[in-house]
């Protein structure tokens, strides 16, 4: 996957989940792109993967480009940036006490990337608030 490829994939994952849902989640990017299958996500999360980059399916280098295409894209399109912890799944789905690490050296820059979130606070507001919004609209 060549750089221009590359970031029209991010874009167009980052837009379609900001359009869904107002929030735009790494970690959903990652598997849009093919670099993270769910199953290995969902392995991860359930801590039988000691961290997320060891099941990514890309090498490091385009792994930081598509985050930084991630971070990019929520500074063009004036995303607010929400720090998420992500706590390790037990049984049934339900979170536990143990943080867990997407990067192999935990450095805190790398990691608070993969955490945070991407919100649209005007299309939360649409979503909230549909009526109001066609309202305006005509």
């Amino acid at each position: 996957m060549n750089n221009d490829e590359l970031v029209r994939k991010v874009y167009n994952s980052m837009y379609h989940q900001i359009k869904n849902s107002g929030t735009a989640v790494p970690t959903q990017v990652l598997i849009d792109l093919g670099v993270l299958s769910t199953v290995d996500y969902e392995r991860w999360r359930f801590g039988k993967v000691d961290y997320l980059e060891r099941v990514c399916k890309i090498n490091l280098k385009k792994l930081s480009s598509i985050m930084k295409e991630v971070r990019a894209y929520a500074r063009k399109n004036e995303l607010s940036a929400s720090t998420t912890i992500y706590k390790q799944w037990g049984r049934n789905g339900k979170k536990s006490a143990i943080k867990l690490r997407f990067s192999k050296h935990g450095g805190d820059a790398v990691e608070r990337n993969y955490a945070t979130h991407y919100i649209s606070r005007s299309r939360l507001t649409e979503k909230k608030h549909p009526d109001a919004t066609n309202a305006e609209k005509e």
